[in-house]
């Protein structure tokens, strides 16, 4: 009897107990509608809501509401992401499992093997598309890359994709992924594809490779050598030119003056001789012999043991001006005598 009575003296009311458990049911299910009222998106984030299945893309950062158990948030990362094909970052051949081997191993256009490392890098263009378009947009995209990539590879010989070919492979490659995308619109666009890799599948076949494009580098050096002397020459080539030409121009107009001068002088010689043919053309035989005996001496004698020296013609004219001297010197002592007188 004391127990029965001791536990009934502690007991709750009922009606109080059962007012404080709906109190904290209710509490709690506001917390949780409160909880699940409102998200919040990031910058390098989109949102996909869905209201009885009708998805709608929420593009704006910030914090958004939404209606509990109705409408559904999913957000997508819409930053640039990658993946390799071909090989693993920092792996060997032998390192590789078989189907990454399988995805490195391609064959070209002269039926040569070859491991090609590719690295491909897209964005989420339209969040609905990438989430309800299909399962995983990733691993189509990933599909689409190793068709274009063996197709491009398979159209370029083994020289090319080793060494002059890549840009050209790259910017092939990268167009048929594009143009594949828009076909299959999946909400994911292609930003950028790069061959990461490139080597025979055997050493000897790469130390092949690599001493010829060591080839094809002292190739371009010895051309570019060549353009530069060429470069350097070509102007002293001109320069020369021009002066030869200005020298010959020079000559020229010096000749035609030496012939003009020559011309005015036969010319004047040829006046002289009309009017005095003899004394004319015994002077130009003293002067012919001249030139042509410079040493030669003539000597005319004359009446009464006189002599004349008529060659050379210095030695001829400076007897006459001693002569003249003379002459003139003998005058004017007689002259002064007479004025003395």
């Amino acid at each position: 009897m004391f127990g029965k009575k001791r536990e009934s003296n502690m007991s709750i009311p009922k009606g109080k107990g059962a007012a404080a458990v709906k109190i904290v049911l209710v509490l709690a299910v506001l917390v949780i509608l409160a909880g699940n009222s409102y998200y919040s998106i990031q910058e390098e984030e989109q949102a996909v809501v869905c209201t009885f299945g009708s998805p709608k893309a929420v593009t704006t950062p910030g914090l958004h509401f939404k209606v509990p158990f109705i409408q559904t948030v999913t957000k997508v990362n819409t930053t640039i992401q990658g993946f390799n094909i071909g090989y693993r970052d920092g792996a060997d051949a032998d390192d590789m499992a078989d189907d990454e081997i399988e995805d490195a191993l391609m064959i070209t256009s002269d039926y040569n093997f070859i491991y090609v490392d590719f690295y491909a890098e897209y964005r989420v263009t339209d969040p609905v598309k990438a989430l309800y378009a299909s399962e995983n947009p990733a691993l189509i995209l990933k599909n689409i890359a190793q068709n274009c990539i063996r197709t491009t590879i398979g159209s370029y010989s083994v020289d090319s994709v080793l060494t002059t070919g890549k840009n050209e492979i790259q910017s092939n490659i990268k167009q048929m992924i594009l143009d594949k995308l828009e076909t299959y619109d999946i909400g994911i666009q292609l930003v950028n594809i790069t061959i990461q890799d490139a080597t025979p599948p055997t050493a000897e076949v790469e130390n092949a490779f690599k001493e010829v494009e060591t080839a094809k580098q002292g190739k371009e050096t010895a051309l570019n050598n060549a353009n530069k002397y060429r470069n350097e020459q070509i102007p002293n080539a001109e320069a020369e030119s021009d002066k030869i030409l200005q020298d010959a121009e020079a000559k020229k107009q010096e000749r035609i003056n030496e012939a003009n001068g020559q011309a005015a002088r036969f010319n004047s010689m040829y006046q002289e001789y009309a009017k005095y043919p003899e004394v004319t053309k015994k002077r130009m035989f003293y002067e012919a012999i001249e030139d042509v005996l410079p040493d030669v001496k003539v000597v005319i004698e004359g009446e009464g043991g006189k002599t004349t020296t008529m060659l050379p013609l210095d030695s001829f004219v400076t007897q006459e001006t001693s002569s003249i001297e003379g002459n003139s010197s003998t005058a004017v002592n007689e002259t002064e005598e007479r004025q003395e007188e």
